[in-house]
């Protein structure tokens, strides 16, 4: 998941604001917001190396969407997630899929995050087959 090993969870999830500088009080609040969406809000001072591999992931994933992307491609975000904590982040992307309009491509082995989908596609023999969800 390639977090920064010296710093916090937090810190991990505000690393793209600093393109524009030092994170604002809006940066900070959203990163926690976003990682309390995740259910890491107790979390935020550790260090990575602290975290569970499902803990790590869900740090990564909270980073990005903290730019608010109009395009987020995740390959696998429930893949090291316990149930609970893989229904809380389906919910959060595809509730910023819709409220950000963004367009939301996701991997996945997980049938159960699959059908929470608008439309799937199946990648099976080498064939794709596109269907769309009832």
């Amino acid at each position: 998941h390639h977090l920064l090993p010296q710093c916090t969870v937090l810190e991990n999830v505000l690393v793209p604001t600093l393109a524009d500088g030092a994170p604002t009080a809006e940066d900070v609040r959203l990163a926690e917001e976003l990682l309390e969406r995740v259910g890491l809000q107790d979390r935020k001072g550790h260090l990575p190396g602290e975290l569970s591999g499902g803990e790590r992931q869900r740090t990564a994933i909270a980073r990005a969407l903290i730019r608010k992307p109009d395009l987020l491609l995740a390959d696998e975000p429930t893949g090291n997630l316990d149930r609970a904590a893989a229904d809380q982040v389906a919910e959060l992307l595809l509730e910023l899929q819709t409220s950000q309009q963004a367009i939301l491509i996701v991997v996945t082995h997980s049938l159960r995050l699959a059908e929470k989908m608008q439309r799937t596609a199946e990648l099976d023999a080498g064939k794709l087959r596109i269907a769309v969800s009832s």
